[in-house]
């Protein structure tokens, strides 16, 4: 047997069955190991038991003895029984060292099981004996229990019995009581206290004897109380809070609350109208001998404060007071209240308005806001009592103090643009010494426009006050809406810009008055320089910093739009311009005019020199166009020939001179020169003389060009003048020619003009015999 068993375990056992490790024996796997590595491949592959496999969970004995017997020869059976034998003592050994490791753990838990279940059994008895002992301890709990209700049942009737009589006591000393503290001087508050815990056994108990007794002296004592405080109801001298405890007990007397309710009225009214009174008394009295008011003896905050703190103060303690007292009263919930409030609150408003309109220069903006910031609060606290005691009143004025601080603001820009226009037309005409220039043109329009601009800033930066996120009355829709479009954009900022522009433009359209200095032309090109400016740049700016600072509602009222503000300027600054234009226009015609109207044309001597006036409105031009260079542009000039300097000026015209076009002239045979003039006029492209200027220089000056050659042109034509008054128009003609086509934007305009102003002469002259071109030249090169 042994023999078949070692060739079975050899020929039946795994592939590893002859190939022992160490000894040379097979051992099995270790549990932990296998389930940690899993199967093999080949042990996964088998899909199905093997009973022959003595590793496997199927192993069957009988199977494998079978299958070994009739597989292996007996030379592997003997070695299987070998490594059988090996393994089985290997086994054996691994349980003994397995049982020696642990036998201590198996002797203490066999003694810690005894332990227990000796312990167990021992509190079962114990459970045995509390459980008999609590049975008893549930009966006696029960007779206990028994016994004390009894005896509370008993406690309760002598309470109750010990009550009664203390009550009984208690209402036979009321009298006493309420006669110890109803006295003069004594305690009131505790009388009614006592009296009101008795009355309703009183009450009940009255038809007893001894009870109606009791009740009958207890209401004489409270009657003659009664008394004694509708008399102090009747002083003046109570403050609010007695007068709120007088008539508190005058109706925990039972007294009639529509009488206490009329008499607590009266009382508080005449302690707020000398309030009142005194507030009036602080504001000064109009005098109409006199030519204005005296300012207030203080300013309005400490006003403002004083009323809050006394009469709004107290109206509102009234007002908590009526309705703590006489809420759900009969006949004293008939809007009294709310129409004596409104009287007064009336009254208060007048008065903080009178005191406003004192407020007549700029002062301190921050003070004002203060000063309607609390007042605002107050009057809130006020409204949340008596919602009815004008809250679109006070709304109204402090909407009414902003916008006339407002309007102060805009007549403040405008004094002090007046006094900036004032300081630059002082800085014009103040006399200089020799070597010494004063401020330019430049520097006056920049010093001019940088102090307006701040002090239009600065007027945002004080009215922005009024919308500040702590000041209580900003939270109001018309500070949302209206007062940041209608009060400071429309109502200061378009209007500041509006009334600059027509200020500016009153300078060239208005009248001067009779005696009073005409505007210097600098100033004119000054100010059409500054509204031009504000057209280009300065408005946009303006608009855009007051739309942060003031941000107007989606559905708000309308706005000036920025191009029509600036299309304003912009006319006013042409307008400007213009004026200037004619200005100096008219200056330098001035003196051609009277240098034409004083001169004998008839009885001059041969011309020798270019006359004075003309180097005069040479120099006067050069100094326009300097002044005007420093403010505007260049501008754009049409292409000049060649030999604009040096052109041929005649008598007749260029395109008529009578090398060109009359060779055969001689002073015998005179040309028809007026059929030529007349001629040429047909040809000729007519000049505007009075036309609208561009904001350039040379348009400048070619206006002032042209006023000034026009009237010369005019002049002459109305004198009479011999052949020498004839060759020196000729000479004067010819040097204007010299200089004044370098400052026209077109030569040809001056050419045109100065060939007229020949032609006339011409016409004029009796004996019409012109100097020869090259002397002129010469004179004029002379002069």
């Amino acid at each position: 047997m042994a023999e078949v068993e070692a060739a079975g375990s050899g020929a039946g056992g795994s592939p590893e069955a002859g190939t022992g490790t160490g000894t040379g024996g097979w051992r099995r796997p270790h549990g932990p190991l296998q389930r940690y590595y899993g199967p093999s491949a080949a042990e996964a592959a088998e899909a199905t038991p093997d009973p022959a496999d003595i590793n496997g969970p199927h192993f069957d004995p009988e199977v494998f003895l079978t299958k070994v017997r009739s597989e292996c020869p007996l030379g592997q059976l003997l070695a299987r029984e070998a490594a059988l034998g090996r393994e089985i003592r290997a086994l054996d050994s691994d349980m003994q060292t397995l049982l020696y490791e642990n036998y201590n753990k198996f002797i203490s838990a066999t003694d810690t099981i005894r332990k227990m279940k000796v312990d167990f059994r021992r509190m079962e008895a114990e459970m045995d004996d509390l459980a008999a002992n609590m049975a008893a301890i549930s009966t006696s709990s029960a007779r206990v229990s028994a016994a004390l209700q009894d005896r509370h049942r008993r406690g309760a009737q002598l309470a109750g019995v010990q009550a009664l009589l203390r009550k009984l006591q208690s209402l036979v000393e009321v009298p006493g009581r309420l006669r110890r503290w109803a006295a003069p001087g004594g305690e009131p508050a505790r009388a009614l206290r006592c009296h009101a815990r008795a009355r309703a056994v009183l009450r009940h108990y009255r038809h007893l004897p001894s009870f109606r007794a009791i009740e009958d002296e207890s209401h004489a004592i409270m009657a003659d109380l009664a008394q004694r405080l509708r008399a102090r109801l009747r002083d003046e001298t109570l403050d609010p809070k007695e007068l709120t405890e007088c008539v508190e007990m005058l109706l925990q007397l039972e007294e009639p609350p529509e009488e206490l309710c009329q008499e607590f009225l009266s009382h508080a009214g005449t302690r707020l109208e000398a309030e009142l009174a005194a507030l009036e008394a602080e504001l000064p009295v109009a005098d109409s001998s006199a030519a204005t008011t005296p300012p207030p003896a203080s300013d309005i905050l400490d006003f403002v404060d004083r009323g809050s703190s006394a009469f709004v103060a107290n109206l509102c303690l009234l007002a908590a007071s009526y309705r703590s007292l006489f809420e759900g009263r009969p006949g004293a919930g008939d809007g009294r209240l709310e129409a004596f409030a409104a009287t007064l609150t009336a009254r208060y408003f007048q008065l903080l308005e009178r005191r406003l309109g004192l407020e007549r220069g700029l002062g301190d903006t921050s003070l004002l806001v203060r000063a309607l910031d609390r007042f605002h609060r107050r009057l809130r606290a006020l409204l949340e009592l008596l919602p009815a005691a004008g809250a679109e009143a006070g709304a109204a004025l402090v909407a009414r103090a902003a916008r006339e601080r407002v309007d102060r603001y805009l007549r403040a820009l405008q004094t002090f643009f007046l006094g900036c226009l004032g300081d630059v037309r002082q800085a014009l005409a103040a006399p200089r010494p020799p070597g010494k220039e004063g401020p330019g043109l430049p520097d006056l329009l920049a010093t001019l426009a940088s102090s307006i601009l701040g002090q239009l800033k600065a007027v945002l930066a004080y009215v922005q006050l009024f919308t500040a996120k702590d000041v209580a009355f900003a939270s109001l829709p018309y500070f949302k809406g209206e007062f940041c479009v209608e009060a400071v954009r429309e109502g200061l900022v378009v209007a500041f810009v509006r009334w600059l522009c027509r200020t500016a433009r009153g300078f060239a359209d208005g009248p001067a008055e009779r005696g009073a200095p005409a505007a210097p032309p600098a100033l004119l090109l000054l100010l059409a320089r500054l509204c031009l400016d504000y057209e280009a740049t300065t408005i946009s700016y303006i608009l855009t910093l007051t739309d942060e600072q003031f941000p107007p509602e989606d559905t708000g009222p309308a706005v000036t739009p920025g191009p029509a503000l600036c299309a304003e300027a912009r006319g006013a600054a042409q307008r400007l311009l213009d004026h200037y234009v004619q200005v100096q226009g008219a200056a330098v015609a001035q003196m051609l005019r009277k240098s034409v109207e004083t001169r004998d044309w008839l009885g001059t001597v041969e011309p020798r020199n270019v006359r004075a006036v003309m180097k005069r409105v040479v120099e006067d031009i050069t100094a326009i166009d300097v002044q005007v260079g420093q403010l505007f542009e260049e501008g754009v000039r049409r292409a000049q020939s060649s030999d604009s300097s040096r052109r041929a000026f005649s008598v007749y015209s260029s395109s008529r001179a009578p090398g060109r076009y009359a060779p055969s002239y001689t002073p015998s045979a005179p040309m028809d020169t007026h059929l030529l003039s007349n001629i040429q006029k047909l040809f000729s492209e007519r000049i505007d003389i009075f036309s609208p200027v561009e904001f350039n220089k040379v348009s400048v000056l070619t206006g002032i060009i042209k006023i000034s050659l026009k009237t010369l042109l005019e002049c002459v034509r109305l004198r009479t003048l011999g052949r020498f008054g004839l060759q020196q128009v000729q000479v004067d003609g010819h040097y204007l020619q010299l200089y004044l086509w370098r400052f026209a934007a077109d030569e040809r305009v001056v050419q045109g003009l100065l060939d007229e102003v020949a032609a006339s002469a011409a016409h004029r002259c009796l004996d019409p015999v012109p100097m020869e071109h090259s002397v002129v030249e010469l004179i004029c090169e002379r002069g």
